[in-house]
């Protein structure tokens, strides 16, 4: 059965053939319903503390959603708590969970019987706590806007949430209105407090807006067998998973242990991203970085102590075609295990040629193990075609939205609409690791697994924060990390540095310099309990 800690994500299709699977080994609906509801009681116990002489409402959809929160409603009430189930449509009489309610003698209304909705306002403004079982992995907010009385019944339900004190809310699976697979919602979804998500969390919860629409997010055990023939490629970075990722550092270790970083960036517009960047590669834990710039800017940046330089031709204050050959020569020289291309290069035609002659000449540096490619590097990409193919070697894209719209050429509504979709696609047709940039970066790897950040935080909206990121990526491939894995401890580093940077300072005053000088511990956590 799931591990109720699991970072598992799944999709409104993954769940359906999960519970066929349980239902063909013995473990009927009712039998997950009775489960699921019982979970949604006991979280709203926990959050009320004590719910003897409470009053909880309960919020009760026509579908198997509805049915949870039935189930959660007796319990409830056998505990002591005066509950109200608010039913959106009348149940059959041999809805098993809902005769059990009715002989329970917990109070319930049919919406049909309250044309006013005065017993529904009665209700919102007495309660203590509301349970919203109105919609859950059914409903796609795109197709299907909420019409006719639902309409009425969240408006009243988001007027009780934005009373002084907000009503508390739990809603059970998705917060109704939001997408299982993309996280759209429905103008009307109301923010819950805490989202009580049944067997695995959804995808949708980890996209936006639904992440902000469901608060905590509690996945819980409902009796669901170990998936015998569904892949479940989707998860949610923990800590504790990339400190398994991240290795040991040998006490006898030295800079040649950890591994050479190449870092090709800046030009005379953008020469702080070449600082950014290389200031993070060092602090992941690479042994030695090096910074290739174009040599009419690289005295900008020489008081940069912690790396060496490699000065490389240039013109007009950025990339010369001349400087592909000398880059490859320098990386031959220095045995670097990881390159980077890309953060503050410009858009001249020098660099286009510059990156273009790299492509096909990359795989042939010996000890090389990937290339992150970020920025304009990308912006360049998106002009060759073919490029995926003259790249023989393993690489990590770290577009962010208008990068990632140039790349699959579409629009960036169209890209922001199916992250999830949109980052396993690219990484499976172009064979790379892509990292979707935004709240709850997504990390897409080749074979159809993807990692996402639980992070949406506009601290990191700033620029130069992806150049930090790039950074860390290219850091972690040089200490031996897979491209995936090396990406995803990325995100996770750059997530928490994210996070406590704006502690001190605030999300609008962070910037992206302040996340260096937040890697340091954010990276010793990395090494602990380990």
């Amino acid at each position: 059965m799931p591990d109720p800690g699991s970072a598992v994500l799944v999709t409104a299709a993954q769940m359906r053939a999960l519970e066929a699977e349980a239902a063909a080994a013995g473990v009927s609906a009712r039998t997950l319903m009775a489960n699921a509801g019982l979970a949604a009681a006991q979280e709203a116990w926990l959050t009320l503390g004590a719910v003897a002489g409470r009053e909880v409402l309960v919020l009760v959809g026509p579908g198997n959603n509805g049915g949870d929160g039935l189930v959660a409603a007796g319990h409830l009430a056998a505990w002591g708590a005066r509950v109200h189930a608010y039913l959106l449509r009348a149940r059959e009489d041999q809805d098993e969970e809902w005769r059990a309610l009715v002989e329970a003698g917990v109070r319930a209304t049919v919406l049909a019987d309250d044309p006013g909705y005065a017993v529904l306002e009665a209700a919102l403004s007495s309660a203590d706590m509301v349970l919203d079982a109105l919609f859950g992995t059914g409903i796609d907010p795109a197709a299907r806007p909420f019409a006719g009385d639902v309409v009425q019944v969240l408006a009243r339900l988001a007027a009780a949430r934005a009373a002084d004190p907000p009503v508390p809310l739990i809603a059970l699976d998705l917060p109704s209105g939001v997408d299982a697979d993309t996280g759209a919602a429905d103008p009307l979804a109301v923010a819950a407090d805490t989202t009580v998500t049944f067997g695995y969390a959804k995808v949708g919860l980890y996209m936006m807006p639904g992440h902000r629409l469901a608060g905590r997010i509690v996945p819980v055990e409902i009796g669901l067998p170990a998936p015998s023939t569904v892949a479940l490629p989707f998860e949610v970075l923990r800590l504790r998973d990339v400190q398994a990722m991240v290795p040991r550092r040998p006490a006898d270790g030295h800079k040649g242990t950890f591994g050479t970083v190449m870092i090709a960036a800046g030009s005379r517009r953008f020469p702080g991203a070449a600082r950014l960047t290389a200031e993070a590669a060092a602090r992941s834990g690479a042994g030695l970085v090096t910074l290739a710039m174009p040599a009419e800017v690289q005295p900008l940046l020489a008081a940069l102590a912690d790396a060496t330089h490699e000065p490389l031709p240039s013109e007009d204050g950025a990339f010369a075609a001349a400087a592909a050959p000398a880059l490859l020569r320098a990386l031959h020289a220095s045995r670097a295990r990881a390159l980077l291309v890309g953060p503050g290069l410009g858009t001249s035609p020098g660099t286009r040629a510059f990156v273009g002659q790299l492509l096909g000449e990359l795989a042939g540096v010996e000890g090389l193990r990937a290339v992150v490619l970020d920025a304009d590097a990308l912006n360049i990409l998106a002009t060759v075609e073919g490029w995926a193919d003259r790249l023989r070697l393993p690489r990590i894209l770290t577009p962010h939205p208008g990068e990632m719209a140039r790349l699959v050429r579409q629009s960036v509504a169209a890209v922001e609409a199916r992250r999830l979709d949109c980052a396993t696609a690219l990484a499976r047709s172009s064979g790379s690791v892509v990292v979707l940039k935004g709240p709850c970066t997504i990390v897409a790897a080749p074979d159809g697994r993807a990692r996402i950040s639980d992070v949406a935080s506009s601290a990191l909206a700033h620029a130069g924060s992806g150049d930090v990121l790039a950074g860390l990526c290219a850091g972690f491939v040089a200490q031996g990390l897979a491209p995936f894995d090396a990406a995803s401890a990325a995100v996770f580093l750059h997530a928490d540095a994210g996070r406590r940077v704006a502690e001190v300072y605030g999300d609008a005053a962070t910037l992206a310099s302040d996340l260096l000088r937040a890697l340091p511990e954010a990276r010793r956590a990395l090494e602990r309990e380990r």
